[in-house]
């Protein structure tokens, strides 16, 4: 079988040729933790999401977009490097902040070699301060986040790093909690698109982590879920966990509406891609239950599974007169497609040997190519394992267990193993699991857990 095959009417791709006089700005902003079921555009009732809700109206909603693993590191990874977990340099969370080498190029390099002014704000992951991944040595002009992974896991740190400084957050010191960290990356990707030259295409990453929980604060308290203020959910009969969960993400809400304020206000919207998405599922974590809004949707799993719920996630586009608005998509991509597209659309030829592909036909609504499969690995409890051939999607935990395989188009929420009725495609994705990665000196398959994973 060849590694890509097309899909449509047409029997050849159309590639989607960068805008002659202008190229578009590309905003990504990713969520952390937020779950396929959690926003009300894919089915949720309880939270308020106005501007996502919006944003699809405005734009097109896939259901079937997929992110780069199922914890963040590893996820975040595969979206600025273009290679899936198999072949990227990070593939779970047991090395905390391994960072990113000189030979592993980035969307944001490449975007920058095509003339954008970048920017990143919030968490980043893929290596801290005065190593070789952070992000102002891979592509991005300014930067304002947390110092490491964990640091994230804070919402009212006493210190942020703003490009190569230490920002105090003096409304934080002692037992203060007045400086919400993710305010702060809303107010500065604002001042952002706002200083930016009319003649200069910008890429603009929102990394927030809500919402993630402070795992920390959870375990003492057994609530994690830290927010200004649990309005508008003040007076539900909920748990107050689940009113701040639900609070964070309206917030966020709020926050992704005054950036398309900006946009608006600038004059940037009609020539600007706004793609929204989620690092991974969602968590059981700080003392949220995932169960209480339905989180996964119709789902099987959260986060740390390689089932539809941990890595099938939420994903908007939003490009006036380009993006078709108001459309839903059942076109398959994931995280490592971004690369490829964003150069794609930015008029600059992508590294060689990505294991992602162009999306922008699919953006644009053209025939698109799409890849013969999708493959995950997770390195957290062990080995598990995850293809996606077709509509059949095959799991498999540890490096000696049975394949699991489901029709994922008549049984979405994998209930029905037909690994044994379907022997041929079971072998298939057997073999597609031994040969779609290379083995990684960090990330070695362990037979068993190697002890208690750390959550980030």
């Amino acid at each position: 079988m060849d590694r890509r095959q097309f899909l449509g009417a047409s029997g050849a791709m159309t590639l989607a040729a960068a805008p002659a006089a202008k190229k578009p700005n590309i905003v990504f902003i990713l969520a952390d933790d937020l779950g396929y079921g959690d926003l009300g555009c894919y089915g949720q009732v309880q939270i308020a999401t106005p501007n996502l809700d919006r944003m699809a109206a405005e734009g097109t909603r896939f259901t079937q977009a997929y992110a780069g693993s199922t914890v963040c590191a590893p996820s975040r990874c595969a979206l600025m490097t273009g290679l899936h977990t198999g072949h990227g340099r990070t593939r779970g969370n047991l090395f905390p902040d391994l960072h990113l080498r000189p030979e592993d190029a980035t969307v944001s390099e490449w975007l920058k070699k095509a003339g954008y002014r970048t920017g990143i704000f919030g968490k980043w992951s893929l290596g801290g301060i005065g190593t070789t991944g952070y992000p102002l040595r891979k592509g991005f002009d300014e930067w304002f986040g947390f110092f490491s992974q964990t640091h994230a896991h804070n919402y009212y740190p006493e210190h942020l790093l703003n490009n190569e400084r230490e920002f105090l957050m003096r409304g934080n010191l002692g037992t203060q909690k007045k400086d919400y960290a993710h305010d702060l990356f809303t107010q500065r990707s604002l001042e952002f698109v706002e200083k930016q030259p009319a003649n200069q295409p910008f890429f603009l990453h929102v990394c927030y982590t809500i919402p993630h929980a402070n795992n920390e604060l959870g375990r003492d308290t057994g609530d994690g879920m830290e927010v200004p203020s649990d309005e508008p959910y003040s007076s539900r009969n909920w748990p107050p966990q689940e009113k701040k969960f639900a609070a964070m993400i309206t917030r966020m809400d709020r926050d992704i509406g005054r950036l398309f304020e900006q946009l608006k206000k600038t004059g940037a919207d009609e020539n600007t891609l706004v793609i929204f998405s989620s690092d991974n599922g969602p968590h059981r974590e700080g003392g949220h239950e995932p169960k209480y809004f339905e989180s996964s949707g119709p789902l099987r799993g959260i986060k740390r599974d390689l089932h539809e719920g941990g890595i099938r996630v939420p994903a908007i586009a939003r490009w006036p007169g380009k993006v078709k608005a108001g459309a839903v998509s059942d076109q398959v991509w994931a995280f490592w497609d971004f690369f490829p597209t964003a150069c794609e659309l930015a008029g600059v030829t992508p590294p060689a040997g990505l294991d992602g592909i162009s999306m922008a036909p699919a953006l644009l609504g053209r025939p698109q190519e799409s890849h013969e499969y999708l493959y995950w690995e997770f390195h957290e409890r062990g080995f598990d394992q995850a293809v996606r051939l077709g509509d059949w999607k095959g799991v498999r935990k540890g490096r000696r267990g049975p394949i699991e395989l489901y029709d994922l188009k008549a049984d979405l929420s994998e209930k029905n193993n037909l690994a044994a009725k379907q022997p041929d495609v079971a072998a298939r994705i057997a073999k597609i699991m031994e040969t779609a990665r290379t083995d990684s000196k960090e990330f070695p398959i362990r037979e068993a857990p190697a002890g208690k994973a750390k959550k980030k």
